[in-house]
């Protein structure tokens, strides 16, 4: 079964097809997702769709990437440094999300369930991939 990006109605590609429309009108700058609704003229729900679809096909089309900062919203970006920022800022908000599930929900069930092999299989996972994030989360270009 293919994953759920790869499962890409027509709606949402159409939803993407306009919000592409409109942040390349909007170029250089960017748009608020209030601002992106109101300019193409779709339902929140519908921009939503479009975004995510958007993020799904925008290397098989050759777009550039998309960002959103919270000065600019939602914008196409070619700039390194910018895009740099952006990839790690996200890793360190998903590292924040990471270590909260593992302490507030991992830890206690291990607590719990100090011998159950789910819990254990789920921890040694867990701390492997919070110690990658951490490592990409620190990275500099010196």
């Amino acid at each position: 079964m293919p994953r759920v990006s790869e499962r890409r109605s027509a709606a949402s590609q159409r939803h993407a097809d306009t919000v592409r429309f409109v942040l390349f009108e909007a170029r250089p700058a960017g748009l608020t997702f209030p601002q992106l609704v109101r300019s193409t003229e779709l339902s929140p729900h519908q921009t939503r769709a479009g975004l995510a679809c958007l993020r799904d096909i925008i290397t098989e089309r050759n777009w550039p990437p998309l960002i959103w900062t919270l000065k600019d919203g939602y914008q196409f970006c070619a700039d390194p440094d910018q895009l740099q920022a952006y990839e790690v800022a996200v890793i360190r908000s998903k590292l924040t999300e990471i270590r909260r599930f593992i302490t507030g929900t991992v830890a206690p069930h291990a607590a719990l369930q100090p011998k159950g092999r789910w819990i254990k299989h789920l921890n040694t996972q867990l701390n492997s991939i919070e110690s990658t994030l951490d490592v990409i989360a620190d990275f500099t270009d010196a």
